[in-house]
């Protein structure tokens, strides 16, 4: 097993910081843009992560580090963004985005997990029993998801202008 707490929180520290460098400032074409039917825009991953760090991963923390291993976890809408980000701009998303994991990335140093605690169970309502280490892995690659995610639907719309590269450039579809 490879998980450190200090590799995943300097990954997970530069998020916010990655987005804003790559969708800051940006128009819509870039920002609103996806790649086909129910696919995530930037926009909508921004929004995602957000409601992810309000109600996910440090709430799912607490849940097992409180004992409540033995119950699932409280649910979580992977699509609640539509609703939350309306009437939002990318901006305001973006700061929303560093301000709450700033705080997520605060509580999770000051927790001060021992190996334990990291072996603490919880229950997925989907998967069942999951470790604290797990959640906390599965969060640092959720980040990568959906930088890998928002870079496909970047890309995808240059997916016809691109020509012939397109063989060699996995992002598109082919």
């Amino acid at each position: 097993m490879n998980f450190t707490l200090e590799h995943a929180i300097k990954l997970l520290e530069r998020t916010p910081a990655t987005l804003r460098a790559l969708l800051g400032g940006l128009d819509d074409f870039w920002t609103i843009s996806n790649y086909g039917e129910k696919t995530f825009s930037p926009f909508d991953v921004v929004g995602h992560l957000i409601h992810a760090e309000k109600t996910n991963w440090m709430v799912r923390a607490n849940w097992i580090l409180d004992g409540n291993g033995d119950k699932p976890f409280p649910p979580f809408d992977r699509y609640a963004m539509y609703e939350t980000s309306k009437g939002k701009t990318m901006s305001e998303l973006l700061d929303e985005f560093a301000s709450a994991r700033a705080k997520n990335l605060n509580e999770l140093r000051a927790m001060n997990l021992s190996d334990d605690q990291l072996a603490m169970l919880g229950t997925h309502p989907d998967f069942g029993s999951v470790t604290l280490r797990q959640l906390l892995a599965t969060w640092t690659v959720h980040d990568l998801n959906h930088l890998h995610q928002i870079a496909k639907s970047m890309a995808y719309q240059y997916r016809e202008d691109v020509g012939p590269w397109r063989a060699f450039l996995s992002i598109l579809p082919k």
